[in-house]
C-alpha cells in the first residue's frame, strides 16, 4: 500500500500545497520564499527518506510566521493521512544527531496524541532571512497536524544554523525510524489495540 498524500490549505494569509510520499527517496521540492526555511525542509526530506513537494505563497510583506506556521500544518496533515491506520509501524524513533558543535537529540511516538516537548536556545532573533522564533512554530504546528508526540533537545551547540539543521535532520531521522513497517507487528504496536 502507498503511503501519500496530497493536502492543500488556503486561508486569507497563505495558501500552501503538499505532496508527501513516506517511503520516498528524500527527493524534494521546496518553495516557501524563505530560503533558510526551504533549506531546513529540504534537509528534512534528505534525511527522513520522505519526498516531499511543498509550495507556499504566504503574506511575507507581513512577516515569515503564517508561511512557516502553515507550512507545519499542512506538512503535518499530510504526515497524518499518509500513515493510515498505523498498522505495522515501529511508532517509537528517536534519533541524537551531531552537527559540527551541535548535538540534537529527537524522540517521537506516532501515538495519535499530540504533544511537544522543544529546548533549542536560539538567542538570536534572526537565522538568514528566518525568526528563529519560527522554529518552534513549525515544530509545534507539525506535531499538532501530524498527531504526534515530539521531544526535542539540545544536548549542545554554539552556531544557531548547526542547532536549528541538526533539529531538523534528527526530527527526520526519528520519524523515519518510527513509520518503518515491522513484519513481526501484527496489527498496531498498542496494547490498547489502537493507535
Amino acid at each position: 500500500m502507498e503511503r501519500t498524500a496530497q493536502v492543500r490549505r488556503t486561508t486569507n494569509e497563505t495558501d500552501i500545497v503538499c505532496t508527501l510520499n513516506l517511503d520516498g527517496s528524500g527527493i524534494s521540492d521546496i518553495q516557501t520564499g524563505i530560503g533558510f526555511f526551504d533549506h531546513m525542509l529540504s534537509g528534512f526530506a534528505r534525511h527522513g527518506l520522505f519526498d516531499i513537494t511543498l509550495k507556499a505563497s504566504g503574506d511575507l510583506n507581513v512577516d515569515g510566521h503564517h508561511t512557516v506556521e502553515d507550512s507545519g500544518i499542512v506538512l503535518g496533515h499530510a504526515f497524518y493521512k499518509a500513515v493510515g491506520d498505523k498498522a505495522g509501524i515501529r511508532r517509537f524513533g528517536d534519533c541524537i544527531l551531531p552537527m559540527d558543535d551541535a548535538l540534537v537529540m529527537s524522540a517521537v511516538d506516532i501515538s495519535g496524541r499530540n504533544y511537544l516537548s522543544y529546548a533549542l536556545s536560539l538567542p538570536v532573533s534572526m537565522i538568514g532571512d528566518m525568526d528563529t522564533q519560527l522554529v518552534h512554530e513549525f515544530f509545534y504546528a507539525f506535531a499538532d497536524a501530524a498527531r504526534i508526540n515530539l521531544h526535542i533537545k539540545q544536548i549542545n551547540g554554539e552556531n544557531l544554523h548547526h542547532i536549528v539543521e541538526a533539529a531538523f535532520k534528527s526530527v527526520a531521522r526519528a520519524l523515519d525510524e518510527a513509520l518503518t513497517i515491522d513484519t513481526r507487528i501484527d496489527g498496531v504496536q498498542s496494547t490498547k489495540g489502537v493507535l
